[in-house]
């Protein structure tokens, strides 16, 4: 699939997106699109979010918010399909402006103590001039180095790593990798060889 590398398009999206949600449940963007708004330079097709853990009656309300305000669901318009068959079982929806593919937004609702503490921890980040919550940047840094480590996160990483000295804490990155081990995964021979070649800033 191809990326959007627009920023104007992913900030308009994302910022529209956010604001109907907030008006029923709390949330976080999350992963590739914090380092992307936060000066990055590359594109994406998605933009990950997290919603606190709300009932179907609630999803209901704010799905039918989204369609009002043109965004679609791409994977069905049954709501209560939606509920049940992917936001309760871990699987993402995916939604889009009405009648364009790209970009995406991917829907999760927080699934355990790990999702909670990143809703709980969200935070709001000035430098991207946006007016959204994100998940907070010790989360980011620890999710791409610990858990997803490719190429393209330990880049993300070090880029966050740069652009917010101010807010990175070792000793809060080290909590969440104990909890990426509990609730997830971390593949330490894979950080070892990528961190050799990604040394930190």
């Amino acid at each position: 699939m191809m990326e959007v590398k627009d920023r104007n398009i992913l900030d308009k999206f994302c910022t529209d997106f956010c604001k109907i949600v907030e008006k029923h449940c709390k949330y976080a963007v999350v992963s590739g699109f914090v380092a992307i708004s936060s000066g990055r330079t590359r594109g994406t097709e998605d933009i990950d979010i997290i919603l606190e853990k709300i009932s179907l009656g609630i999803f209901g309300e704010l799905h039918k918010d989204l369609v009002q305000n043109e965004f679609e669901c791409i994977q069905t318009d049954n709501y209560k399909e939606m509920y049940n068959n992917y936001l309760k079982t871990g699987v993402s929806l995916r939604y889009i402006r009405r009648d364009i593919e790209l970009p995406q937004m991917e829907v999760k609702m927080s699934k355990d103590e790990l999702d909670d503490y990143q809703i709980g921890t969200r935070i709001k980040l000035p430098k991207t001039g946006l007016d959204v919550w994100f998940s907070s940047i010790n989360m980011n840094i620890a999710f791409k180095e610990y858990n997803l480590g490719g190429k393209k996160d330990f880049e993300d990483a070090i880029h966050l790593r740069k652009i917010y000295p101010e807010l990175v804490d070792e000793s809060e990155i080290d909590k969440i990798r104990r909890m990426l081990e509990k609730y997830r995964s971390v593949d330490y021979e894979n950080y070892k060889k990528i961190r050799e070649k990604y040394p930190l800033p």
